[in-house]
This record gives C-alpha cells, structure tokens and sequence, in this order.
C-alpha cells in the first residue's frame, strides 16, 4: 500500500510539473482568453427590475401550475402597459424559502442595493398588489 501511494505522489509530481512548465502555453481545453482577466458583464434590457418567481413553491403544495400562471399573468401585464423589456419575469428553482401557503417571489432591482424584497404571493389574491410593488421599481 505505501508503494502505491508513493507511486501516485510521483505520479502527481510529475503531472504537476510538466503542467507548471506549459503554464506559457495556452492550453487547449482552456478559454483563449487569459484566466486573469475580469468577467465581460452587459447591460441588460431589464435594467428597472427582475421578477424571480419560484417554480417549486406550488408544484411542492399541490401540484399545481399556479407560479406558471402567475408568471404569465405578470408577463402578459407588463406587456400589455408597455413595461416589458423594463422588467423581466423569470421561473426559477428553489430560492429556498418554501412557505406552507403561496408562492416565493423576489424583486430585484438596480436600486435594491442588495435589499431585494422576498414576498409570499398568493397567485391569485396578490397580482394586483405584486404588479404595484414592481412597479415601484420603475427608473
């Protein structure tokens, strides 16, 4: 066993090495691009705010559709008062908070600061007062 794992350690020495020595080299498997470099960001369309509604809340009550339906409701008005491109209305997974009874929705703004409001809607009772709440956001 101490053989083997001897074997291993000049295995990875030796790999590591001959890595460190073609460190000039750009590797294929690798970006072109040097890995010291800073992520390119965009500007993005939705720059007054993104709607983060979370696509398991329902399912995991009832099996329900009622996050899609309230994502459709939601894209389906701010397109129809010439909102949409403002606002962007996205599905996630889970954000984590599960509540028993409604559906997690986050509003994330340029403004926010990292103060994004995380709500419990009610799909059906809440649009109009969640419609308000984005629109709050408008720059």
């Amino acid at each position: 066993m101490k053989k083997l794992i001897q074997r291993i350690k000049t295995l990875l020495q030796r790999i590591l090495k001959k890595f460190t020595s073609n460190s000039q080299q750009p590797s294929p498997l690798i970006n072109s691009r040097p890995l010291d470099t800073s992520i390119p960001s965009v500007s993005p369309r939705w720059e007054s705010g993104l709607v983060l509604v979370c696509s398991q809340c329902a399912n995991e009550q009832s099996g329900s559709t009622a996050s899609e339906d309230l994502e459709n409701w939601l894209k389906s008005r701010l397109k129809f008062e010439g909102l949409w491109g403002e606002f962007r209305v996205v599905s996630t997974s889970c954000l984590g908070v599960c509540p028993r009874m409604g559906i997690t929705v986050v509003l994330v703004s340029n403004g926010s600061n990292g103060n994004s409001p995380c709500l419990i809607v009610n799909p059906q009772s809440d649009r109009e007062l969640l419609y308000s709440r984005i629109k709050q956001n408008k720059k």
